[in-house]
């Protein structure tokens, strides 16, 4: 019984210092050397100072920038310790108000715009945390920003192309536009005031 007992703890420490110690740190060594942005949390930084991730949404409200997916995260948006949809189904009374109150923010901030809402820009994802918009939304918000900071609209589609990524691989996912990567980018060529 003694041998047995005395294999079981050379067996447990021997798993506990490979699967708790030597793994983690080799996993993390790897990251690290191979892909250390990315392994930091994809951070970006403007003046010194962190700004947001490329991987997390970010609420952004103000007319002279693109808006993001809305978020469910609670107790605030794009709440990366919370990562959560709304967990509505098509047919919940919530899910209809709601995305009728985010046309309406639309609408109010762009009246003159009258072309149809893209899906994406009022209705939250799975994880609540998309940091990214389809083509069609950044296009639906060209105007109105180019409007707010005095910029003409093909310059900004510009940016809206340059920031625009494919599909993964060519055939993976859909194309898609940063939000904080592509307000980055406006706020370059025409500083927020």
């Amino acid at each position: 019984m003694k041998k047995l007992i005395r294999q079981c703890v050379v067996l447990f420490i021997a798993m506990t210092v490979l699967t708790g110690i030597l793994y983690p740190l080799a996993a993390t060594g790897l990251a690290q050397a191979m892909f250390h942005a990315k392994a930091n949390g994809s951070l970006v930084e403007k003046d010194g100072k962190t700004i947001g991730s490329t991987l997390i949404g970010q609420a952004f409200s103000e007319p002279r920038y693109f808006w993001g997916r809305p978020s469910a995260t609670t107790p605030n948006p794009n709440n990366g310790a919370s990562s959560s949809g709304s967990n509505q189904g098509p047919t919940n009374p919530a899910l209809t108000d709601a995305v009728k109150q985010r046309i309406d923010a639309l609408k109010q901030v762009d009246p003159s715009n009258d072309a149809s809402v893209p899906v994406d820009l009022v209705t939250a994802s799975g994880s609540g945390l998309d940091p990214e918009i389809s083509p069609a939304a950044a296009e639906y918000q060209v105007a109105r920003v180019a409007r707010m900071r005095n910029v003409d609209p093909a310059k900004v589609r510009e940016l809206v192309a340059a920031n625009t990524q494919g599909r993964q691989f060519g055939v993976l996912g859909e194309p898609r536009v940063n939000v904080l990567a592509l307000n980055l980018a406006v706020d370059r060529i025409a500083p927020a005031k």
